[in-house]
């Protein structure tokens, strides 16, 4: 008798056991619509930069999106977050993932995934998110979905999951690109000193499932990349190029962006102390979004280590080619606003 009912209890404790086993596996599910964003940014970067092995001769295209979201989900959350992306695009790769842990402090690289068939990119942030907390993050990705005729087109379509209350999203031109054509009309845009334009557009209260979608066109020869253009130009050593990280984003469009449009109306990005991911642009009218791309050092899951370490190798084999690199990325640097004009100064004379 005493054994039938030791065995009643440890079926009835199994039971139960199972039963929160699955309550919190449950509990740790990413549910997209629990997680609305306070606001994100998307920049759509053509033949902006190329990721290493890229196909020789082939445009790249290079999408940033920043976002805030808010666990609304009425409990702690640690699970994996999960971001729609291209994956099944041609020569998809997914560049950076990270996460912004204190406004004043640079993104801190997490350890993805990605999920070609569900087509999603998913992290585990590295601490639980707290039930109505916000969480900030980056993603970064390339694509091979320029097609190359009497011009170079792609279409740009954002899947979003959740509902965004301050949706911006920035297209940049590629340098030398003539002929640009985007549709729809952008709200306003920017050109800047270098040559390049920017095109804005913000969206309120965007909905679950919502389409979001532009097409873009332009003329270019040959394929090099922004980066690499810019980098073949001096910055005019002048005050609006030092100490281009401080200052609000408004600030550095009105003292360095020349508007094609009415000078009186506003800036449209506004994320909220965010800055977005830059290049020389952003010493000429972009708004920063707090980070850069630049190309740090690749530690997260799914990028090759191969890829990771080729660069260090060939600085290694080539102290030439190593100042010549360094350079590089200091000029990088300057021109996304990670370091002042007097920090570019002071390592460069370090370097000759």
């Amino acid at each position: 008798m005493l054994k039938k009912k030791w065995l009643v209890l440890f079926i009835l404790a199994s039971f139960l056991f199972s039963f929160c086993l699955q309550k919190a596996s449950a509990e740790m599910e990413f549910k997209a619509e629990k997680f609305p964003f306070k606001e994100m940014q998307v920049q759509v970067m053509p033949e902006f930069d190329y990721p290493e092995d890229w196909p020789k001769n082939t445009p790249s295209l290079l999408v940033g999106q920043y976002g805030t979201i808010i666990n609304k989900s009425g409990q702690d959350f640690n699970g994996k977050i999960e971001i729609p992306v291209p994956a099944k695009e041609k020569n998809f790769q997914a560049y950076l993932v990270a996460e912004f842990p204190d406004v004043n402090k640079p993104e801190v690289q997490r350890p993805y995934d990605v999920d070609k068939e569900k087509g999603l990119v998913t992290w585990k942030p590295k601490n639980p998110l707290k039930n109505n907390e916000t969480y900030r993050f980056v993603i970064e990705y390339y694509s091979n979905s320029i097609k190359v005729a009497d011009k170079k087109s792609f279409t740009y379509e954002l899947k979003n999951n959740a509902e965004i209350k301050q949706l911006d999203v920035i297209f940049y031109a590629p340098m030398k690109a003539k002929d640009i054509q985007i549709n729809p009309k952008p709200q306003n845009k920017e050109k800047s000193e270098y040559g390049e334009e920017l095109f804005y557009y913000q969206h309120k209260n965007v909905k679950i499932g919502d389409s979001i979608q532009y097409s873009f066109s332009y003329k270019k020869d040959g394929t090099e990349s922004t980066m690499a253009a810019i980098n073949k130009q001096q910055a005019p050593n002048d005050d609006n190029h030092k100490g281009v990280s401080s200052g609000t984003s408004t600030d550095q469009v009105l003292n360095n962006g020349t508007s094609t449009e009415s000078t009186n109306q506003k800036p449209i990005i506004g994320v909220g102390g965010a800055s977005i991911i830059g290049i020389a642009i952003i010493l000429a009218g972009a708004f920063v979004f707090m980070g850069l791309k630049g190309k740090p050092q690749r530690e997260a899951k799914g990028v090759p280590k191969n890829n990771q370490q080729q660069s260090k190798r060939t600085i290694k084999n080539d102290s030439k080619s190593a100042n010549a690199e360094q350079k590089k990325e200091l000029r990088k640097k300057l021109l996304t606003g990670k370091i002042d004009q007097e920090t570019y100064d002071e390592q460069m004379k370090k370097l000759i």
